[in-house]
């Protein structure tokens, strides 16, 4: 027997105070404002939000976006008062305010009932007892052989430390969000590839990324990332990834070391971190370059009277 699916509202901040956050919402309607009673609250001070801003109301398996305020709402760009929302849509609450990206994840919960009480009450019977009698007795367990032992100090003998158990990547079902400036794509099946090549799952067009670049994928009961590229580029919090790697809440996932860097939000959720605004260096000072010093030519002796009057009889 199962129950009617939820459908959950995942509202990913992509610009504003909230930028980063992921709110998720199973109301049928979802308010949006400035007042402390909205489901999604915005800061007092943000004046170009109304106190009601708009709504977001289910009907059905959809959902409409209802605006209710005075400087307006956009969805992909395009102002409007009433839209039908779908996957990966973009609001934006008032021109050049906060924007969020609409997603939507169906959650079924099946009801599986107790075990009858007649087979939770039935237990094996225990083994009767062995009755031991003197002309029986066991035979005492015979030692095992020695076995060499090694002391601490000088440490196993090399190759007898147990490998290392590497997760395989398998196709699981599994979810996964990445967000990506105002790109939102959610998979329901792992792994995901993320390269530059249109054959990749989740296509990224960037610079230093290569055709085929790093895949996520669940095993062990958690997320990992795999570096595609076989030359240590992608990071976790700074440093290689390695081969492969887990992925821990609030870890940074940089596909290179120039970019792009996203966050692990935990249950397979990746938002892109915005690269800090690189500040200009100050001007250095102006170097003052003299120009070079003509040699000042030395004066001239001044010819006496009586040379001046032997040059007029020389031939």
């Amino acid at each position: 027997m199962k129950r009617p699916p939820v459908i959950v509202v995942q509202l990913i901040h992509i610009q504003g105070p909230l930028k980063g956050e992921i709110q998720e919402f199973t109301e049928a309607q979802i308010s949006i404002g400035r007042q402390t009673s909205c489901l999604l609250r915005f800061p007092a001070d943000l004046t170009n939000i109304s106190r009601q801003h708009a709504d977001i109301v289910r009907e059905g398996n959809q959902f409409k976006l209802i605006d209710r305020s005075a400087n307006g709402t956009f969805v992909n760009g395009k102002q409007v008062q009433e839209a039908v929302l779908k996957d990966g849509d973009v609001l934006e609450f008032s021109k050049g305010g906060p924007k969020v990206s609409f997603l939507t994840q169906i959650k079924e919960e099946s009801y599986v009932p107790p075990p009858p009480k007649e087979a939770a009450a039935a237990k094996e019977p225990p083994p009767p007892a062995r009755k031991e009698t003197p002309t029986s007795r066991p035979e005492p367990p015979r030692a095992a052989p020695l076995k060499p032992t090694f002391s601490d100090a000088a440490g196993p003998p090399p190759g007898s430390e147990p490998p290392e158990e590497k997760p395989v990547v398998q196709s699981v079902r599994a979810p996964l969000i990445i967000q990506f400036g105002p790109t939102l794509r959610s998979f329901k099946q792992l792994p995901v590839t993320i390269g530059k090549s249109p054959k990749s799952d989740f296509k990224l067009d960037r610079p230093f990324i290569l055709e085929q670049h790093a895949q996520i994928f669940f095993a062990q009961n958690q997320y990992w990332v795999k570096d595609l590229t076989g030359q240590r580029l992608v990071l976790i919090n700074g440093q290689p990834a390695g081969p492969q790697a887990p992925l821990r809440g609030n870890d940074e996932l940089s596909l290179t070391p120039r970019g792009p860097v996203f966050r692990f939000l935990g249950e397979g959720r990746l938002a892109e971190v915005a690269a800090p605004s690189s500040e200009e260096p100050p001007e250095a000072p102006a170097i003052k370059r003299e120009s070079p010093q003509r040699p000042v030519p030395e004066p001239k002796a001044s010819e006496g009277l009586f040379s001046k009057v032997k040059k007029l009889f020389e031939p």
